[in-house]
């Protein structure tokens, strides 16, 4: 019996094998050949350059002419004064980013699910994904176009109501809500179409058994919809969770407009180091404090994953 079925099992595989010739394997190869080779050039070789964080990095030197100092570049971030804000600010920052941005990009993609009427979808995902192509720069005019403590619209509603007008710029405790509400609107249309595209795959006769047994919308949503998308959810998070330790510098600096003022809340690690790679002109500091972000990075995506595995193989990336 078990050779009956060894012998059907291989003639299966003949069978599937028999359909790609010689000349559609080479293509195949090739055509994965491409991605690969663009990979290893701008990922993997360029990785020799994490040496200058270890380095008093000189022009005239080269990368592999300067002298090693060890971990000297690394002391710049760990004595500064500013560290623990830096750190506070980046990570926190970044919580509210995760946890309000997927519930969003969740809550749009359902919303999207249950519409009715293929053209409908269409135009409320190309409203939605339009502010994610916009850069920085003109989301940060806009951002101003509101907030002018003179012009901006926010302060004459205020005025209209019979409020006083509010100095956004000199308000640092404000920033953190600014910053989110910016951040998710320019991001939840792009990060919907994946939920999206997950939610049109469930089979419809989940939800036609649930009909019959007398479901209503909302009941769908709960049992049938959210449960299916939860490891898509979960890879998505722990995915997000490795960049934790970095920051969207266009948002922080541009949105901002590198306000000294409200330093207190909305600087973090990206836009700090900038601002020291200009004024000192040190390539080893800022080298030491991206390699120091991605080994950060990496650390917590391999502990989230292990939690998760724990928890549930299934859900794990790995």
């Amino acid at each position: 019996m078990k050779s009956f079925f060894a012998k059907r099992r291989k003639k299966k595989e003949n069978i599937s094998e028999s359909f790609l010739t010689k000349q559609d394997k080479i293509q195949l190869y090739l055509f994965c050949a491409i991605p690969l080779v663009l990979v290893f050039v701008f990922s993997y070789l360029p990785m020799a350059g994490i040496v200058i964080a270890f380095k008093n990095y000189k022009y005239n030197l080269g990368i592999f002419g300067s002298k090693w100092v060890g971990f000297k570049n690394f002391e710049f971030l760990f004595k500064s004064n500013d560290f623990l804000r830096l750190i506070r600010n980046t990570v926190g920052m970044n919580f509210l980013f995760i946890i309000l941005g997927t519930t969003a990009a969740i809550a749009v993609a359902i919303l999207l699910f249950e519409t009715t009427g293929r053209r409908n979808v269409k135009t409320y995902q190309t409203i939605l994904i339009t502010p994610n192509f916009l850069s920085w720069v003109v989301v940060s005019y806009m951002v101003y176009a509101l907030l002018n403590p003179e012009l901006g619209m926010t302060n004459r509603l205020l005025e209209h109501f019979g409020f006083q007008a509010v100095d956004w710029y000199s308000k640092p405790n404000a920033w953190p809500v600014i910053l989110t509400i910016t951040s998710v609107w320019q991001s939840v249309g792009m990060n919907s179409v994946i939920y999206y595209a997950s939610l049109m795959g469930i089979s419809s006769e989940l939800f036609e058994a649930a009909e019959i047994d007398g479901a209503n919308r909302w009941q769908k949503i709960i049992h049938i919809t959210i449960p299916s998308i939860i490891p898509l959810i979960v890879m998505m998070t722990i995915l997000r969770i490795g960049n934790m330790f970095r920051a969207d510098f266009g948002l922080f600096y541009q949105v901002t407009r590198n306000v000294g003022t409200l330093y207190q809340t909305t600087d973090v690690l990206d836009t700090y180091i900038f601002r020291t790679l200009r004024v000192t002109n040190n390539m080893g500091m800022s080298a030491a404090a991206g390699l120091l972000q991605s080994v950060v990075g990496f650390i917590l995506v391999m502990l989230t994953n292990r939690l998760v595995k724990k928890h549930d193989p299934n859900m794990a990336l790995f």
